[in-house]
């Protein structure tokens, strides 16, 4: 497991979670433009891909993702993460345990579980040896309509117990995020308001100043 103060570095700012897109060229194009704009970290997820879709998509964006020494995160499959030499995995509630993913990767490579509105379930994946935690959905999710419920005040005791990098996601726009950051999320994971916006470079740049402003604050 990478160091506290590593965690802090590379789970932090705009995390920036792929659309189902089947054309990889646009999926490139759309991911370079959320990258320039400020995403400090990726996650490749595309739920209707074929499986040699989702490793020639994973592999292709890791090489861009090296380009801007960005931190490639694969959804909820520990192999293709391994296959694509991602920099970690995000398992959700049923993509197995953080000690059988960590059995596939090697220490150095960073695993996030999705622990929606419970801190029993975030507290048992820090003590298996998780790097990350993500709680949600914050906010009404065009992607997860019908998701679980999650608060601030959710964020904020999980910021007094847990010593890991704290992700929020649903729902979460430029306005509506920086509640979150007071909160105490150190990423905000964002699928639609960035890529289904018509200027994708501008909406990751808006979140990317966000984060600013909290620094300045």
């Amino acid at each position: 497991m990478p160091s506290a103060v590593v965690l802090q570095h590379l789970v932090s700012g705009l995390y920036a979670i792929t659309p189902d897109e089947q054309n990889t060229a646009e999926l490139l194009r759309k991911v370079r433009l959320a990258l320039l704009g400020g995403a400090r970290i990726l996650q490749y997820r595309n739920k209707t891909a074929t499986a040699a879709l989702r490793l020639k998509q994973a592999q292709a964006l890791r090489e861009l993702t090296r380009e801007f020494a960005v931190p490639l995160i694969v959804n909820d499959d520990t192999a293709l993460a391994q296959q694509a030499d991602a920099d970690g995995v995000h398992l959700g509630g049923v993509d197995g345990s953080v000690v059988d993913a960590r059995a596939v990767l090697d220490g150095s490579k960073l695993i996030g579980v999705s622990c929606y509105n419970r801190l029993p379930l975030a507290q048992d994946a820090v003590r298996q040896g998780a790097d990350y935690v993500a709680f949600g959905s914050f906010f009404a999710s065009t992607v997860k309509p019908g998701g679980v419920v999650a608060t601030p005040d959710l964020l904020r005791q999980a910021r007094r117990e847990l010593n890991v990098p704290i992700v929020a996601i649903g729902g979460i726009t430029p306005q509506n995020g920086a509640q979150l950051l007071e909160a105490g999320a150190d990423a905000l994971a964002v699928i639609s308001a960035v890529f289904a916006a018509p200027d994708i470079k501008g909406a990751a740049k808006e979140f990317f100043n966000l984060f600013e402003q909290g620094k300045a604050a």
